[in-house]
């Protein structure tokens, strides 16, 4: 194996644990919240505090890699990724938690623009970067959709801290090897860095996210909904005032004139929401309504992971010739079918929902190649760093209104269409999701329970079903528009090959 590949094969291993950790708590979920005593808000931040924080940190740290060099910066995020990995392992309490998972985020953050920064410094060649680009996206959607798996290995032996600490041993391996493989390309001292910005938008990101959860709350504050959304709206604009009239900005929005740039950017939104939207509410109904265990619930999924992983190289090999904005259409229009099988198929035998998880798998991780693809291709060598930056904060970002949009719909109808007595002590609680009413029914009598629990999995076989739908229009849709689009030419000045 060449230089320039055992140099991927790092850059690879830390992406793996960055596209891993938006996942890996999922299977742990029914777990952790019982340990903790978690509320429905409070599991749904301990999930979102990584790719939020992530999100906001990403366009600016991005930038800094532009200016102080690229392999420094993923060397100390590598670092502090393995740091905050082990007080995640071992927080006490939800709240530790959730900030120990904002901590990990500025690691990866520092990461993630860094690795495709790298893979262009690594390799010469224009079919060599679109290769390793392919690999680089089929791995990060691929851990994403591993994540569950490696959860359910773990805690089928170990405690939910596990799924933390096994970061840390790679996290050194990794910082061994990156000085010796990894080429050390010095920064351009003259780029700005805007520390600024990055605080701006990630306030706008967290107002408009706690807007959104607020809303979706059986009992929703209305007065700490709207006065979220008027700093996410206020923060949004500030940031976007401020970047146009900045002359060296973290984000230069003529990138997104590109209709195969911004094409890129809305593929990955709508791949990233569909495919964490999916493992959020089936890994939680496989547990919870099925009664697997968590490993047998990640090994139920593992098919969608190999499909994922297998379809972003795959599609890398022919992409340039079939045309970058029909790969994409046609991988969305594959995912959407895949999600509108899992809500043909709910109540139908395990082996069609399998074999529609595979078909989602495989379009959904074609479809991250592919975007991945359109955003590097269409943006020039000086904005590298800017343009991995955007394409990664799309990638947390996607993660997040997957979060956020698909527990909202899914909070909705499971609250509104629970089957509770009348006079139903805690109905509240019960309402709040099915964890809280699982808690409740352990201190029912055996009728009573048996009762509680039978309308709990009926409200949430619903609710599974809506983001199910949802997912699956989402990336119907853009599909559709993207097979209308006519084809751009890529910008980059390396790609006319293409």
């Amino acid at each position: 194996m060449s230089k320039q590949w055992l140099a991927m094969t790092v850059i690879s291993t830390a992406l793996f644990l960055v596209g891993i950790d938006m996942t890996v708590l999922y299977t742990a979920l029914p777990i952790l919240t019982h340990a903790l005593q978690a509320s429905n808000s409070e599991k749904l931040w301990v999930i979102n505090a990584y790719p939020l924080a992530m999100a906001g940190l990403l366009l600016g740290l991005g930038t800094l890699g532009d200016r102080i060099g690229h392999r420094r910066i993923f060397m100390v995020g590598l670092f502090l990724f393995g740091l905050a990995s082990l007080g995640a392992a071992f927080s006490p309490t939800v709240d530790i938690l959730i900030a120990t998972r904002a901590l990990l985020a500025i690691g990866a953050a520092m990461m993630l623009p860094a690795s495709l920064s790298l893979i262009r410094q690594t390799f010469a060649t224009d079919q060599e970067r679109a290769v390793a680009i392919g690999v680089w996206g089929a791995v990060f959607s691929g851990a994403a959709a591993v994540g569950p798996l490696i959860g359910g290995i773990l805690l089928s032996k170990f405690w939910w801290g596990s799924i933390f600490l096994i970061n840390v041993p790679v996290v050194v391996v990794a910082l061994l090897l990156a000085p010796l493989l990894i080429p050390n390309v010095p920064g351009n001292p003259k780029r700005v860095w805007d520390p600024l910005s990055s605080l701006i938008v990630m306030v706008a990101l967290v107002g408009l996210t706690y807007a959104l959860m607020e809303v979706a709350k059986p009992a929703p504050n209305g007065l700490d909904a709207a006065i979220a959304l008027l700093i996410g709206i206020v923060f949004m604009t500030w940031f976007v005032v401020r970047q146009n009239r900045s002359a060296s900005p973290t984000v230069d929005f003529a990138l997104f004139r590109s209709s195969g740039f911004l094409g890129g950017i809305l593929a990955i939104l709508a791949g990233m929401v569909a495919l964490i939207g999916v493992q959020l509410m089936l890994l939680q109904r496989l547990q919870l309504v099925f009664g697997f265990s968590p490993l047998q619930a990640a090994l139920f999924i593992i098919p969608m992971s190999v499909a994922s992983f297998v379809s972003g190289p795959l599609l890398s090999a022919v992409l340039l010739r079939l045309g970058v904005e029909r790969g994409i259409s046609i991988t969305l229009l594959i995912g959407a079918a895949g999600l509108a099988g899992l809500a043909y198929f709910e109540h139908a035998s395990l082996a069609l929902q399998l074999v529609s998880l595979i078909v989602f798998g495989f379009g959904g991780g074609a479809s991250a190649s592919a975007s991945s693809t359109a955003v590097m291709i269409n943006t020039t060598d000086d904005k590298a760093g800017m343009a991995a930056s955007i394409e990664g904060v799309s990638f947390e970002f996607g993660g997040v209104i997957g979060i956020a949009v698909m527990g909202s719909i899914a909070t909705y109808i499971y609250s509104s269409s629970i089957v509770l007595p009348h006079d139903f002590l805690n109905a509240d609680r019960a309402r709040d999701s099915i964890d809280q009413a699982f808690l409740l029914a352990e201190h029912l009598n055996a009728e009573a329970a048996q009762q509680l629990v039978a309308h709990a999995k009926a409200a949430f076989d619903l609710a599974y079903l809506g983001v199910m739908l949802a997912g699956a229009a989402i990336m119907g849709l853009l599909g559709v528009v993207f097979a209308l689009v006519k084809p751009s030419k890529a910008i980059n000045h390396r790609a006319r090959e293409y």
